[in-house]
């Protein structure tokens, strides 16, 4: 396990056609997931088709790559990384 404190944030363009994929790479990285917020525009008008989630993800950083790239092959979904070393 890694002592770094790595965070992913997720841009998904269109969440109605890509959160499903996007979702089942959360599923299947579960247990390296510690929090993770789902961040969209919403209001009694309207929900954006557009969000972001930061995950904060526990594990090696090897791992955390992985779950990247997996999600960069989903079309209109963007991850950057943010990786803080203790």
């Amino acid at each position: 396990m890694s002592d770094d404190h790595i965070i992913l944030g997720i841009h998904i363009t269109d969440r109605v056609k890509n959160a499903v994929e996007v979702q089942r790479v959360f599923t299947e990285y579960g247990c390296n997931i510690k929090t993770r917020i789902g961040l969209h525009d919403v209001s009694e008008a309207v929900c954006s088709p557009s969000g972001i989630v930061l995950v904060e993800f526990i594990g090696a950083n090897a791992d955390a790559e992985a779950m990247a790239s997996r999600i960069k092959t989903i079309d209109g979904v963007e991850v950057q990384t943010m990786v803080f070393g203790h």
